[in-house]
């Protein structure tokens, strides 16, 4: 069958998800023939994922009716077909509802597919000479051949209609012995990594993602981001993201000379090892920014503002955002005034207001409240809708207000007089204390992340449904 000359580079989706068949232009002439066989700009312009390969292999087979598979690989591959012609199946082993799935293609070399990780792969040589080649993302070894699934040829739940068949192709004792698909214990997907488990952030997350076997949770004391080893002791290979919800908060003890170390160890030294890892394996990586990157002298803020930090820990958080920006598969969530479990500025308020004390807190810093719950849902969203890479502002929503507004809507809310909360300005609530700048106005302009379909809950509703739980289950 002759070689189909000048297609237009085309891409064709298939039933089984993210298996791809592309059409490749091939050029000939009375000499022969030419092609792009892989060519990333091109290909990434029509929606290949840049899975950036590493090795490339080429299997000869001398007759008709070579058979190899099903093999289900611990790495992406891009195949395509040198010399010949072969008929392809490939069949769905991952976990998930498209299990069983099947595709199949007659492919020369005017054509190419893409198999993501897990999908079984197999071919028939429709002719003799036939040069079978394939682009992988990572480098063969014989520990990666533990990680294979695999699926025998003959399976009758795939029905594979084999143009030679079986009995009459040539194949491997090995492939022959493959289990049939009701043995196949289905390749687990790879897994998201939360780091810093057990703060305030991690906690909503491990809640949201509660049942979930594909996402893992580190405590500090299982991944400590300060220890090299916490790095060299895990298989990146078995991960698609690492959400990094740790940080040094500690705004004020973050001016003194052991803060400032620290500080910049957590949330800068730490954070531009997990981009290193990031990078190296291609991996989506989560950070959590904060307001105190900027100075406040904008009402509002959005994510083109350039960084102008008034003290240390603002000065870690935007160095920490400039290295992670750099990683290709990067979300930046910068949120301000965060609130969930554990120590925060609402339990202060709710315990006070429950002893009978009249406060005096700041009236001129002005921001919104970013309920833990709500963070750890937009951090879900731009993940599960693959967002476009790159800084998003999260807070709840509403009508900016001042720490003392807020505190004086947690007395209220828990049946306290509003008038006990006494404003102050913030020069005044910190005259004779060793204390951080802070920026005065704190807002975060949401039209980003409500452009990808994520919207944030109302703050004044968190607030109403956070103390009335921590009043039950204090």
């Amino acid at each position: 069958m002759p070689i189909e000359f000048s297609k237009k580079l085309a891409a064709h989706e298939t039933p089984i998800p993210g298996v791809v068949l592309y059409d490749l232009p091939v050029h000939g002439d009375n000499r022969g023939w030419f092609k792009e066989n892989w060519q990333r700009e091109k290909m990434l312009e029509i929606g290949l994922p840049d899975f950036r390969p590493v090795q490339n292999n080429i299997s000869f087979n001398e007759k008709a009716g070579t058979t190899r598979g099903i093999h289900a690989e611990p790495w992406d591959k891009f195949i395509s077909v040198a010399t010949g012609r072969i008929f392809g199946a490939w069949v769905d082993l991952r976990e998930g509802p498209t299990f069983g799935a099947v595709f199949t293609a007659e492919i020369d070399p005017s054509q190419a597919i893409f198999i993501p990780r897990g999908v079984g792969n197999a071919f028939q040589t429709l002719e003799d000479n036939t040069a079978y080649s394939y682009l992988v993302n990572d480098h063969w070894s014989a520990d990666a051949q533990g990680q294979y699934t695999f699926l025998n040829l003959a399976d009758e739940t795939a029905a594979i209609g084999w143009p030679i068949p079986l009995e009459q192709a040539e194949l491997s004792d090995k492939d022959r012995a493959h289990p049939k698909m009701a043995d196949v214990t289905p390749m687990p997907a790879r897994k998201i990594l939360v780091i810093g488990a057990d703060g305030q952030l991690g906690k909503a997350l491990r809640k949201l993602y509660d049942g979930d076997p594909s996402v893992e949770f580190a405590s500090r004391a299982e991944f400590d981001l300060t220890t090299a080893e916490s790095f060299s002791s895990r298989n990146w290979k078995n991960y698609t993201a690492i959400i990094n919800a740790s940080a040094y908060t500690a705004v004020d003890a973050a001016e003194t000379a052991e803060g400032r170390a620290a500080a910049w160890n957590v949330n800068v030294t730490a954070v531009a090892q997990l981009a290193r890892t990031a990078v190296e394996h291609n991996l989506t990586l989560v950070h959590v920014s904060s307001d105190y990157v900027f100075d406040g002298s904008r009402r509002v803020h959005d994510e083109n503002e350039p960084f102008a930090p008034l003290g240390v820990y603002g000065q870690t958080k935007a160095a920490g955002d400039a290295i992670v920006s750099v990683v290709p598969r990067h979300y930046i969530v910068r949120t301000s005034w965060v609130i969930g479990a554990g120590n925060n500025f609402v339990r202060t308020m709710a315990s006070l207001a429950e002893r009978g004390v009249a406060p005096s807190v700041v009236n001129d810093q002005i921001g919104r409240l970013s309920f833990t719950q709500d963070i750890a849902a937009g951090i879900k969203h731009l993940l599960e809708h693959e967002a476009e890479y790159g800084v998003y502002n999260l807070s709840n929503e509403g009508e900016p207000q001042s720490w003392a507004d807020i505190a004086a809507d947690v007395y209220e809310l828990s049946g306290s007089p509003r008038e006990a909360v006494s404003g102050v300005t913030t020069e005044e609530y910190f005259s004779g204390k060793t204390a951080a700048p802070r920026p005065l106005a704190s807002t975060l302009d949401l039209t980003k992340i409500k452009a990808t379909g994520f919207e944030p809950a109302s703050s004044s509703n968190r607030l109403a449904e956070y103390l009335k739980n921590e009043l039950i289950n204090p």
